[in-house]
């Protein structure tokens, strides 16, 4: 279903991003049967936008959204979370291009890795260990995110 927000914004420098009111992804935690903490990460369909990379289940903002109701819109579309029973813990922006245009990083809790099911912007969805995370071939938005998401969630949970 398109939105309102659907389409891109163009800066300057020519830089493009999705989301003509912005946008938002979910960063979904759970503990894992070994004692440490997954994120639920998405791989990125060849076909959009940095296709093939790694990063959060997130899109587009429409108007009439907060970044928290954006994120699990549209986690819920692309991951098939449903109602699950998350708690969600920060909301961060952490890209604001030139053109005012913000991508926020909304970060949840759930108990456990609740199943997903990926639409046709996946290829694939996993439940990665936080410390394999860096590992992976990100989306370079998410990349440049992810120390500081790092770091501000280790202010809200000092064990991880």
């Amino acid at each position: 279903m398109r939105g309102d927000g659907d389409g891109w914004v163009v800066d300057p420098d020519g830089s493009r991003y999705w989301g003509r009111n912005g946008a938002a992804g979910l960063l979904l935690r759970a503990p894992l049967a070994d004692g440490s903490t997954g994120i639920l990460l998405q791989h990125r369909a060849v076909w959009s936008h940095q296709g093939g990379t790694w990063g959060l289940p997130g899109g587009a903002r429409d108007s009439h959204e907060s970044a928290i109701d954006t994120a699990i819109r549209e986690a819920d579309e692309e991951a098939g979370i449903g109602d699950s029973e998350l708690r969600v813990v920060a909301a961060i922006v952490t890209h604001q291009a030139p053109s005012g245009w913000t991508y926020t990083t909304v970060i949840a809790e759930v108990d456990h890795p609740i199943h997903t099911i990926a639409n046709f912007e996946s290829a694939e969805l996993r439940w990665v260990p936080e410390g394999d995370v860096i590992g992976l071939p990100l989306h370079p938005g998410f990349g440049n995110a992810w120390p500081m998401l790092q770091e501000r969630i280790n202010v809200l949970d000092p064990r991880s």
